[in-house]
């Protein structure tokens, strides 16, 4: 028995499934969950690939090493668009769209073995709420920093991460470089969030309304009154 095989159901496919995440931290854009598999006999050509996890790489890795996934396996994502996690965040379940979406990616591929890197801080829990969602039939594996330790994760890491970036590039392209990297730690980005949530309204579809930074701006804002649009 290989690394990763498991009893098959006749509808499988008799690969080996990574499912990883990029931008759950991001007060813009989507976040996006990557899917790659392959036949479990071509997992060792991976790290001759270059694949790790895509945080050790720059873009310009990242992006050769995506083009050469295509030639070992299969490559697939599925983005959660901002208004979405919203929604999810104010009934306190990032943790469950998340899982929603994993579960997804398994039920549709079909793999013998599925490996994944848990969002939930409980693995063991993530791992069996997954099973439960996607029926069964399929071996299913959580781990925490699975990116780093599993090299078919990694290559999910990937997918995730450049597929998250040109999302985002293509933001830039509409509203400028002042967008910056898309994620609360950065200067450039807190400038544009506080300029851009500051505006009356909802906030723009590509804006992450329920983060902190985005909530904290709309506080600060006063109200604005019948007085405020003149006779």
């Amino acid at each position: 028995m290989g690394r990763y095989r498991s009893e098959a159901r006749s509808t499988q496919r008799p690969c080996v499934l990574g499912i990883d995440e990029a931008g759950r931290g991001s007060v813009l854009g989507p976040l996006v969950v990557g899917a790659f598999w392959l036949p479990e006999q071509r997992v060792g050509e991976l790290r001759g690939h270059g694949v790790r996890d895509s945080k050790q790489l720059s873009s310009r890795q990242r992006e050769d090493v995506y083009r050469a996934l295509g030639g070992v396996g299969s490559l697939r994502s599925i983005p959660l668009a901002p208004r979405t996690i919203d929604r999810w965040v104010r009934r306190g379940g990032l943790n469950d769209l998340e899982l929603r979406a994993f579960a997804r990616l398994i039920r549709e591929i079909a793999p013998e073995t599925a490996i994944v890197d848990a969002c939930d801080t409980n693995a063991e829990r993530f791992e069996r709420r997954l099973g439960a969602l996607t029926g069964g039939g399929v071996r299913i594996v959580a781990r925490h920093r699975a990116d780093e330790t599993d090299p078919v994760v990694g290559a999910a890491s990937i997918v995730a991460k450049v597929r998250r970036d040109r999302a985002l590039a293509r933001l830039r392209h509409r509203l400028g470089d002042e967008v910056g990297s898309g994620y609360p730690s950065d200067p450039v980005t807190q400038r544009f969030v506080e300029q851009a949530a500051s505006e009356p309204g909802r906030p723009p579809a590509w804006m992450r309304a329920s983060w902190a930074p985005v909530q904290r701006v709309k506080r600060a804002r006063p109200a604005r009154t019948l007085d405020d649009f003149g006779p």
